[in-house]
């Protein structure tokens, strides 16, 4: 069985520079994987590495196709690693940011809403995927839904520690309040309510279908893992 490498200690004042500053985890995670990756393409630590470098990396990142949303993420990142771990602040402002292309979106009629949700055959996701449309939540926000957030005398939900870990509150429909209750009704999970939430455990299919996202294994470096 081989030991785990030890954290270097750069890697651990970015993390307790992310700490500090109250980023969430996944934020965190993306952070630290885009510097890894960009000290990997250099096969150099990260320390050592100047604006120069990072504007050959932006150029390998666009010819590779990535997108702006996700050029924009790893400036961010290295903004930050620079600015703040590495205390450089004459180089984040030079760091430049991808202008992103606005489009309109795709908008699914009511009928192809219906036929989608139909099309799910689990209850508990089903339903949980109905929440998230009607009420216009995030995947984290429709999986993490508790009893207690739901105000049926305001017809209201509460929305706790959404994105930035901000909370708000967003309508309740009739329509919507009365699915949650017949599900209630039919699925109750068992636990306090408080503890299990209305659907009783992790929906991680519910999750998937909303982030429609891919899981990437983190590359790690002998300086920076």
């Amino acid at each position: 069985m081989t030991e785990a490498k030890p954290m270097s200690a750069l890697r651990r004042r970015m993390i307790d520079d992310m700490t500090l500053r109250n980023l969430s985890p996944a934020t965190q995670r993306s952070y630290l994987h885009a510097v890894t990756k960009f000290s990997r393409h250099f096969g150099c630590p990260p320390e050592r590495l100047g604006l120069e470098d990072v504007r050959s990396f932006q150029v390998h990142l666009v010819s590779q196709g990535i997108s702006w949303p996700g050029l924009n993420q790893i400036v961010c990142a290295l903004r930050f690693f620079y600015g703040v771990t590495l205390d450089r602040a004459e180089i984040p402002e030079r760091i430049v940011y991808a202008r992103t292309p606005r489009k309109l979106p795709s908008i699914l009629s009511a009928d192809e809403v219906v036929r989608f949700l139909e099309a799910v055959p689990s209850l508990k996701t089903r339903v949980a995927l109905t929440t998230a449309y009607a009420a216009g939540l995030r995947a984290s926000e429709a999986v993490s839904l508790q009893v207690a957030d739901i105000d049926s005398s305001r017809m209201v939900r509460q929305v706790r520690h959404g994105k930035g870990a901000k909370d708000r509150t967003v309508m309740l429909s009739a329509a919507l309040l009365a699915i949650l209750r017949s599900y209630w009704r039919l699925a109750r999970p068992a636990g306090p309510p408080t503890e299990t939430g209305p659907w009783g455990g992790k929906l991680r299919k519910c999750r998937a279908i909303l982030r429609r996202r891919k899981s990437r294994r983190f590359a790690r470096t002998t300086w920076w893992s």
